[in-house]
């Protein structure tokens, strides 16, 4: 039997249909950034509410995309790793300086035969689950100058689990989070691989 995980989404006040509608599906918690304070304010907002929960907590943010068994596999993948980060998604284009690590661990996990990578950060914010054991240590160590993502998994420390066949897709639409760093984001974000269809992304 499964344990019990709750969900709770991040979105933007411009995206409310979609988060609604992502929220709807999983019957999770919302919360809507309706001040523009942007997404490493609302990221936390999403931890300090896993504090207070009695389970596994997965965050995704409004524009990720279910596969179908979404749920199903989570629960394998957090009853696998109880006390790790796991990101749900591993993503192309951003961030451009993690691409050739991410392909070079994707090649040595086919050799081994093997199901997920480790990276010694997070490096997206799509889908992820915090352990249980480790929310007070993200929220004592939070950097509210850091993207979300990095404050998240840099916060906790350690490695991160990302299945080699990611769990959700990324809708990859206009980007609503003004960056520290005033680039473009205009990289390809989707995903690796995709847990549907077993096969490389692209």
């Amino acid at each position: 039997m499964s344990k019990k995980i709750k969900f709770v989404v991040v979105g933007h006040h411009s995206r409310r249909n979609q988060a609604e509608q992502l929220a709807c599906s999983l019957h999770a918690h919302l919360l809507i950034d309706e001040g523009d304070h942007g997404a490493n304010w609302n990221h936390r907002r999403a931890i300090e509410w896993a504090s207070h929960q009695d389970c596994r907590v997965v965050i995704l943010e409004d524009d990720a995309l279910l596969l179908p068994g979404f749920i199903e596999s989570v629960s394998e993948w957090v009853s696998r790793f109880p006390d790790h980060l796991i990101s749900f998604y591993l993503g192309t284009g951003r961030p451009p300086q993690y691409q050739q690590q991410i392909a070079m661990r994707l090649i040595d996990a086919d050799k081994r035969q093997g199901d997920h990578i480790t990276m010694d950060r997070l490096i997206h914010g799509v889908c992820y689950s915090p352990p249980v054991s480790g929310i007070a240590k993200i929220l004592s160590n939070w950097n509210r100058n850091q993207a979300a993502d990095y404050a998240v998994g840099d916060a906790l420390g350690g490695q991160v689990i990302y299945p080699c066949y990611s769990l959700v897709d990324h809708a990859d639409g206009v980007t609503v989070e003004r960056h520290q760093d005033n680039e473009p984001r205009n990289e390809r974000r989707r995903a690796w691989r995709l847990a549907l269809s077993q096969t490389w992304s692209g």
